[in-house]
């Protein structure tokens, strides 16, 4: 069994450090807190910190707030709370361990607040570029059902698998991204160098030249006499992208685009939808109310498309209709699906179905991310012969006629 070495904080706030046996860190922090000591550090004996900040200062000495930090807040919390530990007592030894500013800040202005007798999802409403709608809303409805260590412990999780899916999507495109970047800087160096070698070469050949030849050596002049004017082109063209995607018709038209692209929009669909069954389960269990959750889901999916499907659906909702129906009308759900969201409806069980819908769309996401690499390869492939085949042809076929002219 692996042994873990602890440093925490007993009933009377004095710290204690030890070492003791457990299966896993989760365990540990629970002998802890059944001993009335609060968790502040616990790493593997020999290896790195998995609970405590300590290991996160390492990393992240600056004041933005990362996703591991943010999920180990909120397991934290979890096991606080879980505990009986008063919120002002929990905040303030996690508060003693923390180095990252920005946290350490907003854990203070949360103290503060809730000595003024403020409650806490009203402290986290102040700070919305850490905590969003979703994490407001949660920690509102364990405050009034009284179990706050259930709300975080479906935050944590609901981060966790966040996290997950977004390492897996970066891991899927890092290849193809890389063979891109090393394809860029061939063309580039060929374009500025290679080309203008042979200039001097092709133009002894006057009216002999190929059009593909000639297509390149145009191609490189044209690069090199105003690469000044299409880096500011292009910088213009990105700006005006950014300010179009930013408008609500345009950011609504993207993202729509984005689920018709091929081999990857069908992985951006189902991440949302993903996102979409977990978060609404989540909020279905905790007691809030359809028309509240959906507006909250709309909210994390992180496409605006589907966004404005959803927010249709606590639209039809609000009027009374089923929100099987109003599921139906958006088109963007699977059958299957569908028939899971209505009997969920008519048996009560809604948050259960839709844990199957969430764990079944997590399933068709891995398995998309896990085949993503092997789709992209066939393409990239082509699209780097196609351009080796056109710098060939362009490049020696001159060679090749001057060389067939002299026997």
């Amino acid at each position: 069994m692996p042994t873990y070495n602890y440093r925490g904080r007993n009933r009377a706030g004095k710290e204690v450090k030890g070492s003791m046996d457990a299966l896993t860190v989760d365990g540990a922090a629970d002998a802890l807190i059944a001993n009335q000591v609060t968790p502040i550090d616990i790493k593997l004996e020999g290896g790195e910190n998995d609970l405590g900040f300590e290991w996160l200062s390492a990393l992240f000495r600056s004041n933005d707030i990362s996703e591991i930090e943010h999920i180990t807040f909120s397991r934290q919390m979890y096991n606080l709370t879980k505990a009986g530990i008063p919120l002002d007592r929990a905040l303030r030894g996690l508060e003693g361990s923390i180095t990252n500013n920005a946290l350490k800040t907003i854990l203070k202005d949360m103290l503060a607040n809730l000595e003024r007798g403020n409650n806490l999802s009203d402290t986290l409403r102040q700070h919305p570029k850490v905590f969003n709608d979703l994490y407001v809303n949660l920690v509102r409805v364990g405050e009034s059902t009284g179990r706050l260590d259930l709300a975080f412990q479906d935050l944590a999780r609901y981060m966790e698998i966040e996290r997950n899916t977004s390492q897996q999507l970066k891991s899927a495109v890092r290849y193809p991204t890389f063979v891109l970047i090393a394809m860029g800087g061939a063309l580039a160096v060929v374009t500025v160098f290679v080309i203008p070698a042979f200039s001097g070469v092709f133009a002894k050949l006057g009216d002999k030249i190929p059009w593909q030849t000639q297509a390149l050596v145009n191609t490189s002049e044209f690069i090199i006499n105003f690469w000044p004017l299409l880096l500011v082109l292009t910088g213009l063209g990105a700006i005006v992208f950014r300010l179009w995607t930013g408008t609500a018709a345009g950011g609504l038209t993207w993202d729509r685009i984005k689920l018709r692209m091929p081999v990857v929009g069908s992985v951006f669909e189902r991440i949302a939808l993903a996102r979409f069954s977990k978060t609404f389960s989540i909020m279905s269990r905790a007691g809030v109310p359809i028309v509240t959750a959906l507006s909250v889901v709309s909210d994390v999916v992180g496409n605006r498309f589907i966004a404005s499907k959803v927010l249709g659906m606590g639209d039809g909702v609000s009027r009374g209709e089923s929100l099987y129906l109003t599921a139906q009308r958006t088109e963007i759900f699977l059958p299957l699906v569908l028939q899971m969201i209505s009997v969920g409806e008519e048996s009560g069980n809604l948050p259960e179905l839709l844990d199957e819908v969430s764990e079944f769309y997590d399933s068709e996401v891995e398995y998309d991310l896990s085949k993503l690499t092997t789709a992209i390869e066939p393409i990239l492939i082509i699209f780097i012969a196609v351009l080796v085949l056109i710098l060939a042809l362009g490049v020696f076929l001159p060679i090749w006629d001057l060389a067939g002219g002299q026997y």
